[in-house]
């Protein structure tokens, strides 16, 4: 590991990477503590003291909801966009030939689309949050205008974000959202390290015991899940061209037990507090009937069993579904078929995609239910302890990880390059 992180300074392309992110995190935390103005702090304070969904939400912003900031929606926006075009993908498809078979000029209009979307779905976002905090009596008497420039300036706040993000993706080193969610989960720790220390209680240390083994627990559990992978073998037939002969050799296909990684948790969580966020704001409807639909909404989506429920069923989903997005049997089996390869005992072409699929099939269940599981384990620890902010501590300790894993991976892949090229 020493050996490996000097060599990371020591190539100036990766050490300039590296360097470059940094920087550009840096200059999303200095975004993330801007405030918008009117803002009552202590009553802001308590609200997200006693409301988990926004203590949710406040993880996916990096703490810029918490703070009202210009960056107040985080990246949730474009993680939505992101959604509805992947199942628009599954629904039209010219759009699912254009991200998967048109190569980079495909994939570059996919992505510009999913930005278009992004930009109404942020302004309309922006309005929804500025009126259920208005309504908590959160933010002051503002303007029309008022609440325009704030609803630009949010709106202007995410569109940045996603520009940070993608360009942190354009460096190699990981998924630019996943690293941006990552930076605003890490830079809460020594505020949440003062906290604990503060608040300590000797009486309370079973219970602290307790959430130390959870958060083992859902460490092993991650890495024991992202790091699993079935292994199927690949054998080569022999050519013969003139007096060469060709082939004749024999390797692995590995499948990841979780070939989606984090993104089955960001897009279950993005896609859980769309619900809870619009019945929060429908229930300050004038219309007596509307609202009295949307407090009862709210009340249910609060229950702790039925919310944790919903996220595992969403996880589990979510993983199948990235899973179907970046696997492809059916490609897989028509490349090795043109490159003389076959899985030894299974026919090639249309059967050895029928096998891929039901093997990657197996191995998903496993995986999706080990990643919920790990999910709703805070949840179920929350319901025994009665502490309400350990589920945000859960969801933080899967996507810190998950990301971390993932980059370690991305900077040694560059290294192995690097390496071989110096030969």
């Amino acid at each position: 590991m020493r050996e490996i992180f000097l060599n990371i300074f020591r190539i100036k392309e990766l050490r300039n990477k590296i360097f470059f992110i940094l920087g550009l995190l840096v200059i999303y935390r200095m975004a993330a503590n801007i405030p918008l103005p009117g803002v009552d702090v202590l009553a802001l304070k308590k609200l997200f003291e006693d409301n988990a969904f926004l203590g949710l939400l406040n993880v996916f912003s990096g703490g810029g909801l918490s703070n009202i900031s210009i960056v107040l929606l985080g990246v949730a926006p474009y993680i939505t966009a992101s959604i509805i075009m992947q199942l628009l993908t599954t629904i039209v498809p010219s759009l699912e030939r254009l991200y998967k078979e048109e190569g980079e000029i495909g994939r570059q209009k996919f992505n510009m689309w999913t930005r278009w979307i992004t930009l109404p779905l942020a302004a309309l976002q922006s309005f929804s949050m500025l009126s259920l905090l208005r309504s908590q009596n959160i933010l002051g008497d503002i303007t029309p205008f008022t609440m325009t420039v704030i609803i630009i300036s949010a709106t202007a706040g995410t569109i940045f974000l996603m520009w940070l993000g993608e360009l942190i993706t354009e460096k190699g080193l990981g998924n630019g959202v996943s690293v941006i969610i990552f930076a605003g989960i890490v830079s809460a720790l020594p505020t949440d390290i003062s906290r604990f220390v503060a608040t300590w209680d000797p009486s309370q240390i079973f219970t602290y015991l307790l959430f130390a083994l959870v958060a083992a627990v859902t460490i092993a559990g991650v890495i024991f899940v992202n790091e699993g992978q079935r292994t199927i073998p690949v054998a080569y037939a022999k050519r013969v061209r003139g007096a060469q002969v060709y082939g004749g050799s024999s390797t692995h296909l590995p499948l990841r037990v979780n070939q989606a990684g984090v993104i089955p948790i960001i897009f279950a969580v993005s896609l859980i507090l769309i619900p809870t966020m619009v019945a929060n704001f429908l229930a300050q409807s004038s219309h007596e009937n509307i609202a009295s639909i949307a407090l009862s909404v709210s009340a249910w989506l609060q229950n702790q069993w039925i919310y944790g429920s919903l996220y595992f069923f969403l996880i589990v989903i979510f993983t199948y579904f990235y899973t179907a997005v970046v696997f492809d049997p059916v490609k897989i089996a028509e490349n090795l078929q043109k490159q003389g390869g076959y899985i030894p005992g299974i026919r090639p072409g249309a059967t050895t995609a029928e096998y891929l699929y039901r093997i990657i099939n197996r191995i998903t269940l496993a995986g999706a239910f080990f990643l919920g599981s790990i999910a709703v384990l805070p949840f179920i620890v929350q319901g025994i302890t009665g502490i309400n902010a350990f589920s945000i501590g859960g969801i933080s300790i899967l996507i810190v990880v998950s990301v971390v894993l993932e980059t370690v991976k991305h900077i040694q892949s560059q290294l192995t390059m690097r390496s071989y090229e110096s030969f």
